[in-house]
């Protein structure tokens, strides 16, 4: 390591090619054997901006500034528009789009539990309704199938309407009591 008590000077000494004084700011945490780190700081920051936030801090923190600084120059190299935040507008994109498909899957998967709860549910309702409560059954058939439900959640979906985080509770519900109300021959998978 350059500095004191060393031969060889530190990384942004030698790059700056200049003596390395006892007390070096940069000596702890550019070593001469990584030329690389401290040229990519300077090269994005400057050496004096570097010296002066470090000054500014104290001792124990220099070391996370240093390292939070390298990381920044590196993404600022390769993204000289957005740098870190880029990345970070990648991964969050990321995490969404699969929280998207544990919803996805979370719905098929609810949709064929209530699939094979279907014929027993069904059957026992059928029996214990009245005429008024069949007729109403069937048109909420005819306008409220697993397709229609399927498109209306593929529209929210794509257009953001649909929570990218888990089902809620009242979607769930909501898909059960429609799934209920179906003919269990016209049930299909959301995703079909």
């Amino acid at each position: 390591m350059g500095g004191p008590g060393s031969s060889s000077p530190c990384a942004s000494c030698k790059l700056l090619r200049r003596r390395c004084a006892k007390d070096c700011i940069f000596a702890p945490y550019f070593p001469p054997d990584d030329p690389h780190k401290f040229a990519i700081v300077h090269k994005v920051f400057g050496a004096s901006n570097v010296s002066k936030m470090l000054q500014e801090l104290p001792v124990h923190q220099r070391a996370d500034a240093v390292n939070s600084l390298v990381f920044e120059a590196n993404a600022r190299v390769r993204d000289p528009v957005y740098g870190c935040v880029g990345a970070i507008s990648y991964l969050q994109n990321q995490v969404s789009q699969l929280q998207m498909q544990l919803a996805v899957a979370q719905a098929e998967i609810l949709c064929i539990q209530m699939q094979h709860e279907q014929p027993l549910q069904s059957h026992h309702q059928v029996l214990e309704l009245d005429q008024d409560e069949k007729a109403l059954l069937l048109n909420n058939n005819n306008i409220n199938n697993c397709n229609n439900d399927n498109n209306n959640l593929g529209y929210a979906m794509s257009s953001g309407q649909f929570n990218s985080n888990f089902a809620s509770p009242s979607s769930i519900m909501q898909m059960q009591i429609q799934m209920q109300m179906q003919d269990p021959l016209k049930q299909e998978s959301l995703w079909t």
